[in-house]
């Protein structure tokens, strides 16, 4: 799959992307600046959707395999959803399960890498952001607004 195969919709204050179903997201790879090492099944959705707060990848790591290398970050911190498979992720030595349900924060200095234990694919979805950059709490950031909801208009 190349750019151009997910559907966008822009407004004033949103985009709608949508990059299909989470078992074709072996059709995406990306490479690594620093390596000669191409990952499959992995798609970054910054530029997709405007992100500006943060970067967001679909995973998806096939049967048996591993992540064959270490990576920390210089900035970021990431926050790992699994959503799918059974695994183990090592973060400075330490290892542990990961499956379903199993969300993983790792500060940017955590050597870090995972492994998928079963024979089906691990899904997950990465979440970076710059350690320390928020300041608040969702619910104060958030301002009800007194409007009736109205479905009229919807898609």
């Amino acid at each position: 799959m190349t750019a151009f195969d997910y559907k966008t919709k822009h407004g004033e204050n949103f985009t709608v992307a949508n990059i299909g179903k989470l078992s074709q997201l072996h059709h995406f790879s990306f490479q690594l600046p620093s390596r000669v090492i191409e990952v499959e099944g992995k798609l970054f959705i910054k530029q997709i959707v405007d992100l500006t707060s943060c970067e967001i990848s679909f995973n998806k790591l096939p049967a048996k395999a591993a992540i064959p290398f270490y990576h920390k970050h210089k900035q970021n911190e990431e926050v790992y959803l699994f959503l799918q498979g059974e695994g183990e992720f090592q973060i400075d030595g330490e290892i542990f399960p990961i499956s379903e349900g199993t969300v993983v924060r790792v500060d940017p200095d955590g050597e870090r890498t995972l492994r998928n234990i079963l024979n089906e694919d691990l899904v997950y979805i990465v979440i970076q952001s710059q350690a320390n950059s928020y300041k608040g709490h969702t619910i104060l950031d958030g301002v009800a607004i007194d409007k009736k909801v109205n479905w009229v208009n919807s898609v």
